[in-house]
């Protein structure tokens, strides 16, 4: 039967945006690969490789907590590095850093971090 189509050929067919068809595929993604680690271990990873010190990244794991309704389905590695950002006190360098240490681009972390309150 083969492998799985691609989204492109699902966007032909249908009027769904572009972006959801994109994060519906990357969620069955992750579901088809098993259970992920959870995001207290991205914003672990997203630190050391930022070179951030602890009490930065145990204020990053407060924020997360308080926030866990407005980061369900969302991608974990801009999460970390947007939690990282707010308990650095929102310096611009340091919004750089991260983003590239997660792998991720500055507007998705900005994004991120607006709908997370510190």
């Amino acid at each position: 039967m083969g492998g799985p189509r691609p989204p492109e050929d699902f966007l032909r067919c249908s009027r769904a945006d572009r972006s959801a068809v994109r994060r519906a595929a990357w969620r069955l993604e992750e579901a088809a690969r098993g259970r992920r680690p959870p995001l207290e271990e991205y914003v672990k990873a997203v630190a050391a490789r930022a070179n951030l010190p602890a009490p930065v990244v145990r204020r990053a794991l407060e924020i997360l907590e308080g926030n866990r309704r407005a980061v369900v389905g969302r991608n974990p590695w801009v999460l970390a590095a947007a939690s990282l950002w707010l308990a650095a006190y929102r310096e611009y360098g340091m919004l750089m850093r991260l983003a590239e240490a997660a792998g991720a681009t500055i507007v998705g972390v900005k994004g991120a971090a607006r709908r997370m309150r510190a």
